[in-house]
């Protein structure tokens, strides 16, 4: 007799295969569409190109193009965002270690632009002359005239303005009318001081020489942090939740970019030349935003430390420190006042202009928030043309493609809840001086309107996929490489045209400079999804992939004709060399 099996010690059945056409085998089979999108990111197209119909101006002739969407998200488009990366990787690259400067010196004036400048003078001093005799016909006819030869001068090919406009009575004016508010740029007692030197006109760095007389120009790279707010476990969430300071936290997240600025004014003023910088802002695993810096020429580690110690950033703004509303109980827009009241007493909240006036009488205000980095401050020097430059520029555009909520996934509920709270006192915590959140500490922000939502601020600091970081996470300075993203995608396009051997031979026109401009044959429009002469997207994808793929290889076949031909041009040059050598 067979002893029964206990409960839950059943042996396991044994796998049956499915039914031959059920419909498990049918779901298991892959979807066209899906392979098709699969197809397009492994050769590069965009999956969700815009239509645009383009008519030639000169025959009529009228086609539907599709055009990338631009996306720099790869959960949006993965062959745009892969794109984006790889040109900022190359603006990094060409700016690095650049051992001159990247922009040229403005060329003289020519004897047509002084002569302009020399009539401005005069109108100006005609006008002034106008205001002083109070003959406001004349000073209205100098102030046209002062508008067209400023047009002029701009035709001419002159930079900016020659000077500030005339304000009159009739313009509109400040909402706000009076002087800026200035702040005391005394520094603070607990901040150490620093050195100031004249900035040079300078963007590269020093050449050093070694003893066997060989001369390098080594560049840097650097990653400044926040400052702590409780201690962290390896996952990044806090060790003791109720004594995580969060609010900190939040307020350092939505300021630390005016932090950076401050940090990069201090240290060129401190080291005595214009210090260029290409980096990427990014949240660590607590969640807090830390930048990575690629910084041209080199920098001594302790300037680097003391100038990060030495930075700070003071929010002056009205006190938080009592939030007198909450998300049950909130203000009421009255209507006839234009204002915010309180929902039980029907006073008037206090004004923007009125909270900042109070902090201004009060000799003994108080910075509402100052923004600091923390110890940690890594820094360490890189050299040109190395596997370590390559990895490290990898490294800093690491999470460009993807959102600041996505770089570091939550996984497990300590994560998510931290992640939570941090949120949510996100939610609570003002922007700008228009944030509706102002409201829920009794003041009205500035310009408030009726249709402000407090807790519910439309800031993209405020929302869940970017944990404070609202502004642009990549962070490239003026004088990097000398050139705009777009001119870094026009070179682009010329290496590969060079490399196919393709040229344009587009009509040239004068324009009204004097100067070569190619002529407009072609006008563009967004076309409609549901237009006739718009095919379905499946169709509009396997003709880009096919176009894609012939592109593919006649790049390839033209990379292997340059090397086959560099080859044969060095072969011949040691065939040449070596017979040199056998009639010496």
């Amino acid at each position: 007799m067979t002893a029964p099996t206990l409960p839950g010690l059943e042996p396991a059945p044994t796998p049956v295969a499915p039914r031959p056409g059920s419909r498990a085998v049918r779901m298991a089979l892959p979807r066209s569409i899906d392979v098709l999108k699969d197809i397009a990111i492994e050769y590069g197209v965009c999956v969700r190109p815009l239509a645009m119909r383009r008519t030639d101006l000169d025959t009529g002739l009228t086609e539907v193009i599709d055009l990338p969407c631009g996306a720099t998200r790869e959960d949006k488009c993965p062959p745009c965002a892969k794109k984006n990366r790889r040109l900022r990787q190359a603006q990094i690259r060409e700016g690095w270690h650049r051992d001159d400067e990247p922009l040229p010196g403005p060329e003289p004036a020519t004897e047509a632009q002084k002569s302009l400048i020399l009539f401005r003078a005069h109108l100006e001093f005609s006008r002034d002359e106008a205001v002083r005799a109070a003959q406001w016909d004349q000073v209205t006819d100098l102030d046209e005239a002062i508008r067209e030869v400023e047009e002029a001068i701009a035709a001419e090919g002159l930079r900016g303005r020659v000077g500030p406009p005339h304000a009159s009575d009739d313009e509109d004016q400040d909402d706000e009318p009076g002087q800026r508010r200035k702040r005391s740029t005394k520094r603070r007692q607990d901040a150490p001081e620093l050195p100031r030197r004249k900035v040079e006109r300078r963007t590269v760095g020093k050449t050093y020489t070694a003893p066997d007389g060989s001369t390098y120009q080594p560049s840097m790279w650097l990653t400044l942090t926040l400052d702590s707010y409780g201690p962290v476990r390896p996952d990044g969430t806090p060790v003791n939740p109720a004594r995580y300071d969060y609010r900190r936290a939040a307020w350092d997240a939505v300021h630390f970019p005016r932090l950076l600025d401050r940090f990069w004014q201090n240290l060129r003023r401190c080291e005595g030349w214009n210090v260029q910088y290409a980096g990427c802002v990014e949240p660590q695993r607590r969640l807090a935003p830390h930048a990575h810096f690629a910084i041209r020429g080199t920098i001594p580690r302790d300037v680097l430390r003391t100038v990060a110690a030495a930075t700070y950033h003071q929010v002056w703004w009205p006190s938080v420190d009592v939030q007198r509303y909450t998300l049950d109980r909130l203000p009421i827009w009255d209507e006839q006042a234009a204002a915010w009241v309180d929902p039980d007493t029907r006073e008037s909240l206090t004004t923007w202009t009125e909270a900042l006036d109070a902090n201004d009488d009060d000799p003994d205000a108080e910075p509402v928030h100052v923004v600091r980095f923390g110890a940690q401050v890594d820094a360490r020097g890189v050299m040109p043309g190395t596997e370590d430059a390559e990895r490290t520029i990898r490294y800093v555009t690491k999470y460009i493609t993807k959102h600041t909520g996505d770089c570091h996934k939550a996984t497990t509920d300590r994560q998510r809840k931290h992640l939570d709270r941090l949120w949510q006192q996100l939610q609570m915590t003002p922007c700008t001086d228009r944030c509706a959140n102002w409201l829920l500490y009794g003041v009205q922000p500035k310009k408030a309107h009726a249709k402000l939502k407090p807790g519910r601020c439309k800031g993209k600091v405020h929302q869940r996929d970017t944990l404070g970081i609202g502004g642009r996470r990549i962070l490239i300075s003026r004088d990097w490489s000398g050139k705009t993203l777009a001119d870094h995608k026009h070179d682009a396009r010329a290496w590969v045209r060079a490399l196919l051997g393709v040229t344009t031979d587009g009509t040239q026109l004068v324009d009204y400079q004097g100067d070569t401009a190619e002529r407009v044959r072609h006008a563009w429009e967004l076309a409609r999804p549901d237009d006739p002469d718009v095919g379905p997207m499946t169709h509009r994808l396997m003709r880009s992939i096919s176009e894609r793929a012939r592109w593919r290889s006649e790049l390839l076949a033209a990379k292997d004709r340059a090397a086959q031909g560099s080859s044969d041009l060095s072969a011949t040059q040691h065939s040449a060399q070596h017979d040199g050598e056998e009639t010496q």
